[in-house]
């Protein structure tokens, strides 16, 4: 018998490697001797704000697409296709710069998004190991996003 509530050692290391980008955002935005290193042969977008913002965004989005495939499992109408839609639409309209508003933005679409994990597990349409993998990467992703809006 299997524990369907154990995270697939897959999807856990690509979860965590998934955070690499977002930790070296907070690192680079927080050291600068760092910053400057990686600037001798990174572009600047990989580094700062900027990296955690663009990397964000691309989550965001890709996320959207994991609960549209958790909608096509349900048999509830077109609810939970239109609920899948709101990350990637969320960071279109909201996430346009590189600016502390947009780092604020994005924190709340990762936020929104857990709640969303949330109501698609508490319907049976994620995997029941679900939430215990987006919960710590998601408090980890906003932790990142929000260094430089509190620093």
């Amino acid at each position: 018998m299997t524990d369907d509530r154990r995270i697939p050692p897959a999807a856990l290391a690509l979860g965590l490697a998934g955070l690499i980008p977002f930790l070296w955002s907070a690192a680079t935005h927080l050291s600068m001797p760092l910053a400057g290193w990686a600037g001798g042969f990174l572009p600047p977008m990989f580094i700062g704000a900027y990296v955690g913002l663009t990397y964000g965004t691309v989550i965001l989005a890709f996320m959207s697409g994991a609960l549209w495939g958790f909608a096509a499992r349900a048999e509830a109408g077109a609810l939970p296709y239109a609920l899948s839609t709101i990350p990637a639409l969320w960071v279109f309209v909201m996430v346009s710069d590189a600016t502390t508003n947009s780092s604020i933005y994005l924190c709340a679409g990762f936020l929104g998004l857990f709640a969303l994990d949330a109501s698609f597990a508490a319907q049976g349409l994620a995997p029941r190991w679900w939430l215990r993998l987006r919960l710590p990467l998601t408090l980890v992703v906003v932790a990142c996003l929000a260094i430089p809006v509190v620093t």
